[in-house]
């Protein structure tokens, strides 16, 4: 029996996202020291580094309102699909009850009678 305890999936994910966090706020301090040490102002750095962020956010929305707009569109446009029917009685003549070669009855729009009936029956007209 193994009595070292594993650390979950969750937990190893949340552990890099930590990491990967910690390495940007790295790289953001290192930026901001880097342009107040050429002479920017340590305010000025953190507005452009703000700046910077909204304006990758910014960008991130419009991307994500495109996707959407387009998903929208392909999800209407099926939908749009699968209920539309192909109305094929348009073109064809409707089955109607008239009197033709083998007598009064049901007729396709071809000629052909398409009801049951007995030709030799005397009494089924």
């Amino acid at each position: 029996m193994n009595t070292t305890t594993r650390i979950s999936t969750a937990e190893r994910l949340g552990r890099s996202v930590g990491r990967g966090w910690r390495a940007y706020a790295r790289g953001e301090r290192r930026l901001s020291s880097w342009l107040a040490s050429k002479g920017m102002p340590l305010a000025g750095a953190t507005v452009l580094v703000w700046v910077v962020k909204l304006v990758a956010l910014g960008l991130l929305f419009y991307a994500a309102f495109w996707l959407a707009l387009v998903l929208l569109v392909g999800v209407a446009a099926a939908w749009t699909a699968s209920n539309s029917t192909v109305d094929d009685d348009r073109w064809t003549q409707p089955d109607e009850l008239r009197n033709g070669e083998a007598g009064f009855g049901l007729y396709s729009s071809s000629g052909q009678r398409i009801d049951p009936h007995d030709p030799n029956d005397p009494f089924n007209d």
